[in-house]
């Protein structure tokens, strides 16, 4: 094999590489920056693209599809001093690849620590009932609070949101505790509070009870007095009417006595006769 054979061939495949280098296709949805020398030099936009081979290189490739970030859980104190735990997930879109790469070292790692700092800021604002009740507003402030810085970042936030906002272990252990208490005091209460109606219940009961007897009594006073009033009216004296209502009731309790059916014998009072003589005024 001569010398100059081994030349064209060595020359060939050098041509080939060269070219090799040279051509580069980048697929839809990504952008790739090129150096050279060290120095920015272009953006390769998707398609067919040609590069200085050895004096350009390709620096970075970038996605330009919207990024999904994760953003891993932590725990943040709130303004109650209640520890929560709160994780979110954005969703970015690289709109200036130049700014993305030499703006910052690594613009996905700053966008998630600038959430999760921006996110420990804006809860440690709130109590533990407001964060856990206030998820669009902390989306919403999260958003704008960190809108600007990526922009100089070469990248637009499109959306955050919160996946999950919930006590810690040991702030739901005590919330459980602080709820059973709370039953507990609101049936104490129910409780004490049918006593006391109960008792405002049964002392109406018992004043209406004596307010009725007094009125039966008054009634019955007055049904006596004019019982009298007829009979003296009918008789004629003072003396007589008072007699005959007495011997009245007296005729009338001999005859509940006699009418007992536990009575076996009945015991006449031996003044009765006299008795009945002042009833019907007569004096011997």
């Amino acid at each position: 094999m001569s010398a100059g054979f081994i030349f064209v061939v060595a020359l060939l495949v050098f041509v080939l590489v060269t070219l090799a280098k040279g051509v580069r296709i980048v697929p839809q949805g990504e952008e790739w920056i090129v150096e050279r020398l060290g120095k920015y030099n272009g953006t390769l936009l998707p398609g067919l693209n040609i590069i200085i081979p050895y004096l350009d290189r390709i620096a970075y490739k970038l996605v330009t599809k919207d990024i999904i970030l994760d953003v891993q859980e932590q725990e943040v104190i709130t303004k109650d001093n209640a520890v929560i735990l709160t994780n979110a997930i954005a969703f970015i879109k690289v709109t200036d690849p130049i700014k993305a790469v030499y703006g910052v070292v690594d613009f996905a790692e700053a966008i998630r620590n600038m959430i999760m700092t921006t996110l420990r800021s804006i809860v440690g604002e709130m109590s533990l009932d407001e964060a856990l009740s206030s998820r669009d507003r902390i989306k919403a402030r999260l958003r704008e609070s960190i809108a600007d810085e990526a922009i100089d970042w070469g990248l637009t936030v499109k959306s955050v949101e919160i996946q999950d906002i919930k006590p810690s272990e040991s702030m739901q252990r005590a919330m459980e505790a602080q709820a059973s208490a709370e039953r507990e005091r609101k049936a104490m209460v129910t409780k004490a509070e049918g006593t006391k109606q109960s008792a405002i219940l049964q002392a109406e009961a018992r004043l209406e009870s004596a307010r009725r007897d007094a009125d039966a009594m008054v009634t019955l006073a007055e049904a006596s007095a004019e019982a009298i009033k007829r009979v003296a009216g009918a008789i004629g004296t003072q003396e007589a009417p008072m007699r005959y209502m007495l011997g009245e009731k007296y005729i009338a309790a001999l005859g509940k006595l006699a009418d007992s059916q536990n009575t076996k014998t009945i015991l006449v009072p031996a003044d009765i006769q006299d008795t009945i003589r002042g009833v019907l005024g007569r004096h011997d």
